[in-house]
């Protein structure tokens, strides 16, 4: 077990990591921004990890300046959800925020071409904008997938989920 300071803990094991993560939809002309690390063969929606501080809202915005070099509007909050999931070896509880944004008219739209890179953290990252149907993103194979089924009914007040990505074969 790891103390920070006198009162967190966080219990660590071999081959099991803890991560908070907050993640951005933004959208235009029928379609959702997201982003991928190029050596990766998944999409997901824009975002990052939160830090020790910073409130998730702050994330998303500083995630946007990183990687798209501007200032994001955070809208509403759509989902909290405790994803479990398996990657690089390692089995992942992810806590994760998603948010409604709005990206200004700066950021490029292509209906299906990358319309920015940059360097996130050593990894080249890029971005395209979807469709945003259930069927593009599940074509896409966008974790978590339970956004697929939801992005066309998007919901009016914060739903919590705990979802499973291993259930569904998560890469």
């Amino acid at each position: 077990m790891t103390r920070i300071g006198p009162r967190i803990r966080i219990k660590a094991r071999p081959n099991r990591a803890f991560q908070i993560r907050v993640a951005g939809l933004g959208f235009r002309n029928g379609h959702v921004l997201v982003h991928r690390a190029v050596e990766e063969p998944f999409w997901t929606f824009p975002g990052g990890g939160g830090e020790v501080g910073e409130t998730s809202e702050d994330t998303l915005r500083r995630e946007m300046r990183e990687e798209l070099g501007v200032e994001v509007r955070v809208g509403r909050l759509l989902w909290i959800v405790e994803n479990f999931f398996r990657y690089g070896g390692r089995d992942w509880h992810e806590l994760g925020f998603y948010y409604v944004m709005e990206l200004p008219e700066t950021v490029p739209f292509h209906e299906s071409e990358i319309v920015h890179r940059a360097v996130d953290g050593g990894s080249e990252v890029e971005f395209k904008w979807v469709r945003a149907t259930e069927a593009a993103l599940t074509e896409l194979d966008i974790p978590p997938y339970f956004i697929a089924g939801e992005i066309e009914r998007l919901p009016e007040t914060p739903r919590h989920l705990v979802w499973n990505d291993m259930d569904v074969g998560s890469p």
